[in-house]
């Protein structure tokens, strides 16, 4: 289970992210909403400690984040929206860097490799360097190190933006399970066919604030006769321009 409590992050004046109260419950899929700067990012860098937040706490299993940081962190497997630090890597140096980080034997790599680089049809391009990748190919290589520790909790930044149809089929398809074996899936979208389809619950947010969570059902429930988008926008308003840090 994880918990936001009173979670905000200000940046230079700017509220990113203001008093965010949010449970995960083990076994779901949760969807983050909301246009560019709604605090999806804020909120997802919050986790997984690549930012840490100007008030508040969270809650992974009990166990309060900031006192407990390399322990959680093993726990959450995460691909960043932009690793650019890597791109003069290999793909096979990058996943070697990322087994170190959580004390994973060269056999147990192996083993979990062989099995995602058929998933995602990969295995010929293990030892090319990532920068001469297309962005989709890119995607796979973040996708493929972030389940490679085959952590509890997965924590995806728009995974699916760039994959071909097959391997976004197969993602999701393995998304559903590790929920179904009682983990946690928390991911980004902007595509509310892709959180119809897949959620358990949908988190939307609006300028760093929570306006709604709940499942999708529940959503249509209070607006009856309308479509999932007319919701969306009638509750996330127009686009906005917005600080490039506030994602």
């Amino acid at each position: 289970m994880i918990e936001f409590k009173d979670v905000t992050k200000v940046y230079e004046g700017t509220v990113a992210l203001n008093q965010l109260n949010l449970t995960l419950q083990s076994g779901e899929i949760v969807g983050l909403i909301g246009h560019n700067g709604a605090g999806k990012s804020t909120t997802i860098k919050s986790l997984v400690s690549v930012i840490n937040p100007s008030s508040g706490q969270i809650f992974v299993d009990g166990k309060e984040l900031s006192a407990n940081r390399l322990e959680v962190k093993k726990k959450i497997g995460y691909v960043a929206d932009s690793p650019d630090l890597f791109l003069r890597l290999t793909a096979n140096e990058f996943w070697e860097l990322v087994a170190t980080s959580y004390d994973m034997t060269n056999a147990e790599v192996e083993e979990r490799l062989a099995n995602l680089l058929h998933i995602f049809d990969f295995g010929s391009h293990r030892y090319e360097v990532i920068d001469s990748f297309s962005h989709g190919m890119r995607q796979k290589v973040f996708v493929i190190a972030a389940l490679l520790s085959d952590p509890d909790i997965w924590v995806l930044d728009e995974p699916l933006t760039g994959l071909d149809p097959q391997a976004a089929f197969d993602l999701k398809q393995m998304m559903r399970e590790h929920a179904d074996k009682g983990n946690t899936v928390l991911f980004s979208t902007h595509v509310l066919e892709v959180a119809e389809q897949l959620c358990d619950k949908v988190a939307i947010l609006k300028k760093g604030k929570l306006i709604f969570y709940g499942t999708i059902e529940e959503l249509k429930g209070q607006h009856p006769e309308q479509s999932l988008e007319t919701i969306y926008l009638g509750l996330a308003g127009r686009r906005e321009e917005v600080s490039p840090d506030a994602h």
